[in-house]
């Protein structure tokens, strides 16, 4: 199939949620505290559906069991990304994730979950967690037990346009006033470490996942650093991000018009400004901030045409 693959994204509530998703992508969200789009997604918890053409109202999940052919020869048991777009309207928890071997044993065999964020928008002197001045684990635990946060956590200020990779282990928070795509392992299994003793709707104090944040931390801290790569042409930029064993992602800036192969089993778009043309051999396809999409298997050579920004994942 020769041509581009739209999806609806799902979207979550969330206590730290707020409107960005509604008010500068024109989502239809469920409330007021809408914290998450699942933009390209097929974990049970919430999967995006085809939007329209020949497999119009499949979830992706189901796209993935029946028609492989459209994923090339990638070898997996399930769909192995997740795109989502992040309103960080409040800030998230202090979390951090297991990695592939520890969710198997201990998450009924979900998927680890290294993540990466594209700063799409974010408020003067917004700032991100990432990562720990523990030197030891018992040093980690002694901190956590006497809610040393100041002088545990590191924080990092971030502006507009700004990457971060963060692998599973890795200690890690977005702060309010942050717009973020996050590209991810399919996975949904967070640990919390520190959530600033907020209630939930009921009252309750979230819980909180210590024995299994300690037991997954790495410790001491290594932080990744990344080191885009960037090619100009005449009508486009390309940024490469990350090449990771469990992602690539990329940014197409595109001014006027770029061309391709899709020569990976599949790639996941999203639009985050602008709007375009996706031109292949089967036809054309309009394209506008908001849309995400699945450049399938065999696509071939294609262009795209417009002024458009794109955040561009494969596996």
């Amino acid at each position: 199939m020769k041509q581009p693959i739209f999806l609806r994204p799902v979207f979550q509530e969330r206590i730290w949620g707020g409107t960005k998703l509604r008010d500068l992508y024109g989502y239809d969200i469920p409330s007021e505290q809408t914290g998450e789009c699942w933009a390209i997604s097929a974990h049970p918890n919430g999967q995006s559906v085809v939007r329209s053409g020949k497999f119009e109202g499949m979830t992706l999940g189901q796209l993935w069991d029946e028609h492989r052919e459209l994923f090339g020869h990638y070898d997996s048991d399930r769909f192995p990304l997740l795109t989502k777009i992040l309103d960080a309207n409040d800030d998230l928890s202090v979390q951090v994730h297991p990695d592939d071997e520890y969710a198997r044993t201990y998450e009924n065999g979900e998927l680890g979950k290294t993540e990466c964020w594209y700063v799409i928008d974010c408020e003067e002197g917004a700032e991100i967690i990432l990562g720990h001045n523990a030197r030891t684990k018992e040093e980690l635990v002694e901190m956590i037990e006497k809610g040393q946060w100041d002088k545990l956590l590191r924080r990092v200020k971030v502006k507009p346009g700004d990457f971060f990779y963060v692998p599973s282990g890795t200690i890690h928070a977005l702060c309010s006033g942050l717009l973020i795509l996050e590209t991810q392992q399919s996975s949904d299994t967070t640990y919390r470490v520190y959530d600033y003793d907020r209630r939930d709707k009921n009252g309750n104090l979230r819980e909180l996942h210590l024995d299994k944040a300690i037991d997954v931390t790495t410790v001491p801290h290594v932080q990744t650093q990344v080191e885009p790569t960037v090619v100009k042409t005449a009508g486009a930029t390309i940024t490469t991000f990350v090449e990771s064993e469990y992602f690539t992602v990329y940014k197409w800036d595109v001014h006027e018009h770029l061309e391709l192969e899709q020569d990976q089993p599949f790639m996941l778009v999203s639009v985050i400004d602008g709007e375009g043309t996706i031109i292949t051999e089967e036809g054309e396809w309009k394209i506008r901030k908001g849309d995400h999409l699945i450049l399938p298997y065999q696509l071939g050579t294609f262009q795209v045409k417009g002024t458009a920004q794109m955040i561009v994942s494969h596996p």
